[in-house]
């Protein structure tokens, strides 16, 4: 018994981020050259994949669809931490980030995440199920929020530019905050059922054959993944500055940092959903994709309508026409994908050559 708790003291999901914290804390406000920036890349990588070991485990304990709940609403904390604090860093020239990151892990997670995971399962299993009543309601939750937060600033004429005003901003952080609220009592207690894996007759698979951990390990592993997620978005406000500058040195635009914001925060989610998929859990993959594009938005945009009381100049969420053409085409063939319950290696192949349109746009616009 003994043995087995050092063993289990000394593995590398718990070492890693606790190393993590201390690179962090030996690299945080330092210049970093090439050799330091290199370490902490490698305990970033690490770290998030710590990160998914550890929401793996608190999932299997709490089932679907809490599990994916957890994962989704932790990350996208993180996400609005980094985010706020690159913005009072940053100067004017951040106006845009929350902009660009908000949409940039919109288009991720809706032909990213669900694009690999349905190619992934499609695979492996020829064809893969979902309950299109769960995943409908989400996407429909994904569109509305987007919409009211990303496109409609564009179209708005109280202010100058793609900003909203003041009593715009406010209703549109309360709106987010109702439907992300609305969402959660939908997943978690009204129609759960609508967001469990089901079988190819639709009826609900069993759970995991595995046997799920003890209450004790789950508290562990909880903590262990909220001190890898603080590890995570600490080492990538380090890694920030060699980041901006490879995006500059790469005459990449100022606005594809937000991309790689995402790409970072969101591969502890992709990691998740693709080990789902493998699993033949594909429902479990689309509420990772699309609950984490609601709490993304949801808990986002209200944190920066409150943060905007404290930042200096303009807030600019509106979307421009390349990027509102995307997410439309994105919406419909999400709702195409959903709606019959099943998909194939094509659509996750259209979702993901929409992925790689929107990457391509956004590095030469």
């Amino acid at each position: 018994m003994a043995a087995s708790r050092r063993s289990a003291l000394l593995s590398w999901t718990v070492v890693v981020p606790l190393l993590s914290v201390v690179v962090l804390a030996l690299s945080w406000g330092r210049d970093l050259g090439p050799v330091p920036v290199a370490v902490v890349a490698l305990a970033l990588a690490g770290t998030v994949l710590s990160a998914v070991h550890h929401a793996e485990v608190v999932a299997h304990r709490v089932g679907e669809p809490f599990g994916s709940l957890v994962l989704a609403v932790a990350v996208t904390v993180i996400e609005v931490a980094l985010i706020v604090t690159m913005m009072v860093s940053g100067g004017p020239e951040t106006a845009s980030l929350a902009r660009d990151t908000v949409f940039a892990a919109v288009m991720i997670t809706m032909n990213g995440i669900a694009g690999i995971s349905l190619m992934v399962g499609a695979r492996r299993y020829g064809e893969t199920h979902f309950n299109p009543e769960g995943s409908g309601a989400a996407l429909a939750t994904v569109a509305t929020l987007a919409t009211l937060s990303l496109v409609l600033p564009t179209f708005t004429s109280s202010t100058p530019g793609p900003e909203f005003s003041g009593t715009q901003l406010t209703f549109a952080a309360l709106a987010s905050l109702l439907l992300y609220g609305l969402f959660v009592l939908t997943q978690t207690v009204r129609h759960r059922d609508f967001f469990l894996p089901v079988e190819t007759d639709g009826s609900v698979k069993p759970e995991d054959h595995a046997e799920p951990p003890t209450g004790r390990a789950a508290l562990t592993s909880l903590g262990l993944l909220v001190v890898a997620l603080v590890a995570v978005v600490g080492l990538a406000k380090v890694e920030s500055p060699a980041i901006e500058a490879g995006v500059r040195a790469a005459g990449f635009p100022q606005s594809f940092v937000g991309v790689v914001i995402a790409l970072l925060v969101l591969l502890p989610e992709t990691l998740a959903a693709v080990r789902a998929a493998q699993r033949d859990r594909m429902q479990t993959s689309l509420n990772l994709a699309y609950g984490s594009a609601i709490a993304s938005i949801g808990l986002t945009i209200p944190a920066i309508a409150l943060a905007s009381v404290w930042l200096s100049g303009p807030l600019l969420l509106g979307l421009g026409a390349t990027q509102i053409v995307l997410f439309a085409l994105t919406v419909l063939v999400s709702a195409l994908t959903v709606v019959p319950g099943r998909a194939t290696r094509l659509q996750g192949g259209v979702h993901l050559v929409l992925l790689a349109g929107f990457l391509v746009l956004a590095i030469n616009p």
